[in-house]
């Protein structure tokens, strides 16, 4: 039977697919820990190839003899949101503001993919998430 390790700590970063390097935010979040850097860049960049211009939320576990281990969440809503309406940034004035609008489907298709991650395991459910999320940026739900 394996030996559990203990955890040092866990930390939690955004990182954008593919494009994991020592500069920050990575390197100082990991340096302080004595994790190898460059390993756990080379291991996230492999492991999130074609996923390019998504961020992506990461949980790295750090254990006593230095060593780590990482799981990859879900994009966050609201990026999957701004990519199928087109926009580069939300409004300003959410609930006022109107700046765009995303069909049923796409939300249908965002919930199928943030469903793991989400608190829920209907999909009516999944669905309306996103669409409060969609709301609180200024995008239309058409449909």
């Amino acid at each position: 039977m394996a030996v559990k390790k203990a955890i040092k700590a866990q930390i939690k970063l955004h990182v954008p697919a593919a494009q994991a390097n020592p500069a920050p935010p990575v390197g100082p979040a990991l340096g302080q820990h004595g994790v190898n850097i460059m390993q756990f860049c080379k291991q996230f960049n492999d492991q999130t190839k074609g996923r390019d211009g998504l961020i992506l939320p990461v949980v790295i576990n750090v254990y006593e003899d230095r060593t780590f281990t990482f799981i990859i969440k879900s994009p966050p809503s609201s990026v999957l949101l701004k990519r199928a309406a087109n926009l580069a940034k939300a409004s300003g004035i959410s609930g006022k503001e109107i700046i765009g609008k995303v069909t049923r489907k796409q939300v249908e298709e965002i919930a199928k993919q943030k469903m793991s991650d989400l608190n829920t395991s209907d999909m009516e459910q999944a669905i309306k998430v996103i669409t409060g999320t969609a709301r609180s940026m200024g995008i239309v739900v058409e449909g």
